[in-house]
C-alpha cells in the first residue's frame, strides 16, 4: 500500500526549501536596487503556507519503497511546477493560470518554450526568477532536495535516478548525499566562470546572470526578445557554444576530469565522442549550405551552424539566426537532433547519444543474425558487453517515446494546430528544446496555441523530463494496486 502521507512530509520539506529559494530573485532585486517583487512575495507565501500544511502529516516511519518513490518524483515535479508559476500568474503580463503554468513547466524542466512574444516586458525580478528556473531544473532541484532533505534514506536514490536515468544512476561516492555535494560544486564552479566569461565579454551584470542560468540548465529562456541574436556579438555567441556542449556532457565525465584528473576517461568515453561527432558533422553540413547555397560569409555561416546545432543537440534552444529562412536540409537536421539531444546525466535532454549509439548496435546485430542464424552475437558499446535487460528497456523506451510523440501530435492536430508545427512543438517539447518550426519557429512563441495543446505539451515536457517511464508508469492501473 502507498503511504500517501509520507510522501506529503517529505514533499512538504521541500516545499518549504523551495520557498527559501524563491528568495534569491528578491534578495538580488533588492540588492541591485530593482523593485517589484510582490508577485514573488505572494508566490512564496502561498508556497510556505502548503509546505507547512503538509509537514502536518505523519512522519515517515520506514524508507520509501519504489513505487513511492517514483510516485514522490512525480510529485515533486509537479509540486515546483504549479507553486513555481505562482509569481507569473500573479504579475500581470500572463493572461491565464494555463499560460503561468506552462511558462513555469518549461522553465523547469530546461525547456525554453514561452507564451510571451515580447520578454522585456517583465521586471528584471521577474525575468531573473525566469532564468533561474532554468539553473535549478538543470541540476538543481533533485540535487538540493538530496543533499539538504534530511530524510535522505526516504525516496532519496529514487529522485536521483529519476533525475540521471541509465548510465548516470552510478553513485561517485559512496553515499548519496557525497554523490549529490560533488556534482553541485561542478555545477556551481561552472556557474561562476561562464558568468565571468559573459561580464569579460561584454553583457551587463544582470544579463549574463540570467544567461548563465540559462545555458548551464541548457534551458533558453533570455532576457530579450530576440535571444542570443540581440546582443550582435560573436564573441558571446562562442562563449555559449563552448558552455552549451559542455553542459551537454554527461556531469559524471565533467567529475572524472575535473575533481579525479582522469582526463583519458573523456576522450575514450564513446557516448563523448559520438556526441562531439554528431555536432561537428552537423556544423558542417549546414555550414555549407549557408555559405555556398545561401550566401553566407564564411565565418558567419560556420558560426550560425555550431551554434544552432549546439543549441539544438544539447536542447538549449537559444536563436542566433532564424534556422526558419534556411534551406529544408539544414531545418531537417535541426529537427532531428531533437531526437538526438547531449549525454545522459548531463542537463539536456533528447533520448540521450548512447541510446541512439546502441540503438544502432541492436540493429546492426539483428542484420548479422539474419545472415548467420546460428551465430551468438553481443551488443557491445564501449568495449563492454550491454545486458539484455538494458537492450529491452532501451527498446521499450524508445517505443514508449514515440507512443507518447503521435498521440501528442494527433491531439494538437485534432485542435486545428497544423502539421508542422504539431509536429515540431511537440518534439521540441518532449525533448526540451524549445522553439520548433512552423508557427512556434525561433522567431515566434507558443501563446497562440490553444489552451488545450498547451496542457498537452505541459505534459510532454514533464514526461520528457522523467524519461517517460517515471511519469507514465503512475498512470497504469498496476501502480495502484495493492
Amino acid at each position: 500500500m502507498i503511504h500517501r502521507g509520507a510522501i506529503g512530509y517529505v514533499l512538504g520539506q521541500f516545499l518549504l526549501i523551495f520557498a527559501a529559494v524563491m528568495g534569491v530573485p528578491l534578495l538580488y532585486g533588492a540588492f541591485a536596487g530593482q523593485g517589484d517583487g510582490a508577485p514573488l512575495l505572494y508566490g512564496a507565501a502561498v508556497t510556505v503556507t502548503a509546505g507547512g500544511a503538509l509537514m502536518l502529516l505523519p512522519r515517515p516511519a520506514r524508507e520509501l519503497n519504489q513505487r513511492e518513490g517514483l510516485l514522490l518524483a512525480v510529485s515533486t515535479w509537479l509540486a515546483i511546477c504549479f507553486f513555481g508559476c505562482l509569481p507569473f500568474y500573479f504579475s500581470p503580463h500572463f493572461a491565464s493560470f494555463t499560460d503561468a503554468f506552462f511558462e513555469s513547466v518549461s522553465g523547469f524542466t530546461t525547456t525554453g518554450a514561452t507564451i510571451l512574444s515580447d520578454v522585456e516586458v517583465l521586471s528584471p525580478v521577474l525575468q531573473f526568477w525566469r532564468c533561474f528556473t532554468h539553473w535549478l531544473g538543470g541540476l538543481g532541484i533533485v540535487l538540493l532536495g538530496v543533499a539538504v532533505l534530511p530524510l535522505i534514506g526516504h525516496g532519496g536514490m529514487h529522485l536521483y535516478r529519476a533525475e540521471f536515468s541509465g548510465a548516470t544512476s552510478e553513485q561517485l561516492k559512496p553515499r548519496m548525499k557525497e554523490t549529490a555535494l560533488a556534482l553541485w560544486k561542478i555545477y556551481f564552479s561552472m556557474t561562476a566562470v561562464l558568468y565571468g566569461l559573459l561580464r569579460w565579454a561584454g553583457m551587463n551584470n544582470f544579463d549574463a546572470l540570467c544567461h548563465t542560468f540559462s545555458t548551464l540548465g541548457t534551458g533558453g529562456f533570455s532576457t530579450r526578445t530576440a535571444s542570443a541574436a540581440a546582443f550582435e556579438s560573436p564573441l558571446i555567441e562562442y562563449i555559449l557554444i563552448v558552455f552549451m556542449i559542455l553542459a551537454g556532457m554527461s556531469f559524471v565525465q565533467h567529475y572524472r576530469f575535473w575533481v579525479e584528473r582522469r582526463p583519458a576517461s573523456l576522450l575514450r568515453d564513446p557516448e563523448v565522442l559520438g556526441y562531439v561527432a554528431i555536432t561537428a558533422a552537423g556544423t558542417a553540413v549546414i555550414a555549407g549550405v549557408l555559405i555556398w547555397q545561401q550566401g553566407y560569409a564564411l565565418e558567419n555561416g560556420f558560426r550560425s551552424a555550431l551554434f544552432q546545432v549546439s543549441s539544438i543537440i544539447t536542447t538549449t534552444g537559444f536563436v542566433s539566426d532564424d534556422f526558419e529562412a534556411w534551406r529544408p536540409l539544414p531545418q531537417l537536421i535541426l529537427l532531428a537532433l531533437m531526437f538526438v539531444g547531449g549525454c545522459t546525466g548531463s542537463t539536456a535532454g533528447g533520448l540521450k547519444v548512447s541510446r541512439i549509439m546502441l540503438l544502432s548496435r541492436v540493429v546492426d546485430r539483428e542484420f548479422k543474425r539474419m545472415v548467420e542464424r546460428r551465430g551468438v552475437f553481443a551488443v557491445r558499446l564501449g568495449g563492454q558487453v550491454v545486458p539484455e535487460s538494458t537492450v529491452q528497456s532501451l527498446l521499450n523506451l524508445v517505443y514508449l517515446a514515440f507512443v507518447v510523440n503521435f498521440v501528442s501530435c494527433l491531439a494538437l492536430a485534432a485542435l486545428g494546430v497544423d502539421v508542422l508545427t504539431a509536429i515540431a512543438a511537440v518534439a521540441a517539447s518532449m525533448f526540451s528544446v524549445g522553439p520548433g518550426l512552423g508557427a512556434v519557429g525561433p522567431l515566434d512563441n507558443y501563446g497562440g496555441l490553444p489552451a488545450l495543446a498547451k496542457w498537452v505539451l505541459c505534459g510532454d515536457m514533464i514526461a520528457g523530463r522523467l524519461e517517460f517511464y517515471t511519469t507514465i508508469v503512475i498512470l497504469t492501473p498496476a501502480f495502484w494496486r495493492k
